[in-house]
């Protein structure tokens, strides 16, 4: 309501102002006068009119005559300590008609202080229908505006037990802002919803899917809810080797190459921040990389970046990286996010791996019980045949018969073995070498092979050299990146390497070898997919020629071999 000020008596300004609400104290009283000895008096008609004149300011008045409320915005303290909150607070009457307001209310758009006035009116009339009104009696209330913002109030009735009955109501709100709290839930939710579909990875939908398709799939989903939903460009993820705490650099999207060929670790100082981030298990917000000393450059320009772990079961198992080109882009929110899918990238990436470590334990079991359930049946047919060879000695047609069903069971007995052995075999091999000659694509290709398993170095250099190739065997992977960075160009004609050795992986091995030649093909190996340092997905990114999946068939890595001659054929010629 709207309310006059008169001034009755004034002092010099130096004195402290004291206002006097009407009925505090008559105008022409002994008090007034005395008052006005002391300070600058002044007489107003009404609370808002209080309100207007209270900064610095003292205030007299009349409890009986005040609502509770409309006391404590009569005093000055309260006023300016209701005009500093963060939320806004208002009052009104009955009708939604504003009586007062603190700054940050008389802040808020016209649209929202609309919809909060009206919202006051509705909170009246619930209230008007309660029986007895209590201090404690509230109502919350959420709403959003036209222009998209979304807000909280609650509304309280101001209780005045001196209020007749035909008296007005008034309401008390209290009204903040929750946009930016509504949308960052929003964006949780949809991360929430992304890393479930990251997660899901069913088993018949993977079924025909090799390892590295599982690894692409899984890579395309994490680029594009990266993207879509977080609207993060520029992002790598390191994985943790435990035995050595290098960081292994398996996804790399819209960072130079040199990125990928850092030796990181997890060390807390001269790793970078990544290696800060890995070594602490803290999160690391960079908000300008040129005052920084732990960032190690990455994207062309960048100008602040955000690391924070992967985390599985509490372990720190990687760390996701992602680089702005603007500085200061990144904010408390852009963390909390980027930690929550970075769970669910450590979760999917162990999924697969659980699924790998599954069908190797599953493949060798089902071979070992195979091999247990038809033992007792080939030794009864290698008994059978034994007898019948007894009763027909005299005829060759017969005993010829006899020698190819024990040379079959024998056949069978090998096969079933060679299965069982799983990624410590090739199969089809002796019937490889025994078919074998020259091939004229393979004749004095110089191949070299790295495998720990001597079973399968020895084997693979058997089946080439018979078909003409010159091979190099090394026993690790660190023997062959030797024999790589000593050779000159045109050395060697293919690489074949296991990914999973004591010493260096498969992705290193390939690394030299692109080192070298741009051009050498390399063929990668890993029993039944097994992958822990995510090699294919690395190599693969860099022009992998192909993986093969032990144990393979011959037929299969001589298809493999044939492709990678005719395309390094084909390169050299260009």
């Amino acid at each position: 309501m709207a309310g006059t000020s008169r001034i009755t008596e004034s002092r010099p300004a130096q004195r402290p102002r004291l206002l006097i609400l009407d009925g505090a104290v008559e105008a022409d009283s002994a008090t007034a006068a005395s008052l006005a000895e002391h300070f600058d008096v002044r007489f107003v008609g009404d609370v808002e009119a209080a309100h207007e004149a209270a900064a610095g300011a003292l205030v007299l008045a009349d409890p009986g005559s005040l609502m509770p409320l409309e006391r404590a915005l009569a005093d000055g303290q309260t006023g300016l300590l209701l005009g500093a909150l963060g939320e806004g607070v208002c009052l009104c009457d009955a009708a939604g008609n504003l009586i007062w307001a603190n700054r940050k209310y008389q802040q808020f758009s016209p649209a929202a202080t609309k919809k909060v006035e009206r919202t006051c009116a509705d909170a009246a009339r619930l209230f008007a229908e309660q029986a007895e009104l209590t201090e404690d009696a509230s109502r919350r209330f959420a709403f959003q505006t036209d222009d998209g913002r979304f807000y909280e109030m609650i509304a309280s009735p101001v209780v005045d037990p001196n209020r007749t009955s035909g008296e007005s109501l008034r309401i008390l709100a209290i009204v903040w802002d929750t946009t930016k709290n509504r949308r960052l839930q929003q964006q949780l939710d949809a991360i929430d919803a992304a890393g479930s579909e990251l997660v899901r990875i069913e088993s018949e939908a993977v079924a025909s899917l090799n390892t590295a398709q599982r690894l692409a799939l899984l890579e395309d989903k994490i680029i594009n809810f990266t993207k879509e939903l977080m609207h993060f460009d520029h992002f790598n993820i390191y994985l943790l080797e435990k035995q050595t705490r290098r960081l292994l650099p398996v996804m790399t999207v819209g960072m130079p190459q040199a990125v990928a060929e850092y030796d990181l670790r997890a060390e807390t100082t001269g790793n970078g921040i990544s290696g800060y981030v890995a070594a602490t298990g803290r999160s690391y917000i960079c908000h300008d990389v040129q005052n920084d000393p732990r960032y190690l450059p990455g994207l062309d320009n960048a100008a602040s970046s955000l690391s924070v772990p992967l985390r599985l079961h509490d372990q720190v198992i990687g760390v996701f990286n992602i680089e702005s080109l603007s500085p200061g882009a990144f904010s408390e929110d852009d963390r909390q996010i980027a930690e929550i899918f970075g769970r669910y990238i450590a979760l999917a990436l162990n999924i697969l791996d659980l699924l790998v470590v599954e069908r190797v334990t599953t493949s060798g079991t089902v071979a070992v019980n195979v091999i247990g359930e038809i033992s007792h049946p080939l030794n009864d047919i290698t008994a059978e045949a034994e007898a019948l060879r007894e009763k027909v000695l005299t005829d060759p047609v017969a005993l010829r018969h006899i020698d190819r069903v024990l040379s079959l069971v024998s056949t069978v007995r090998r096969k079933v073995e060679d299965v069982a052995k799983g990624p410590r075999s090739i199969l089809g091999v002796q019937e490889a070498i025994d078919k074998s000659e020259i091939d004229p694509l393979l004749l004095d290709r110089h191949v070299l092979v790295a495998d720990d398993e001597p079973n399968i170095r020895e084997t693979i250099e058997a089946v080439l050299t018979k078909r003409g190739c010159r091979v190099t065997v090394c026993e690790c992977g660190q023997e062959a990146i030797d024999l790589l960075n000593r050779a000159k160009p045109g050395d060697f004609d293919l690489v074949l390497s296991d990914i999973s050795m004591p010493d260096q992986n498969g992705y290193q091995v390939f690394a030299a070898a692109r080192r070298l030649d741009a051009t050498v093909p390399v063929i990668l190996m890993t029993g039944f997919g097994y992958d822990p340092h995510h090699s294919i997905v690395r190599a693969s990114q860099e022009g992998l020629q192909c993986v093969l999946f032990k144990p393979f068939q011959v037929d299969q890595l001589l298809d493999e071999v044939q492709k990678a001659a005719r395309l390094h054929t084909a390169s050299r010629s260009r």
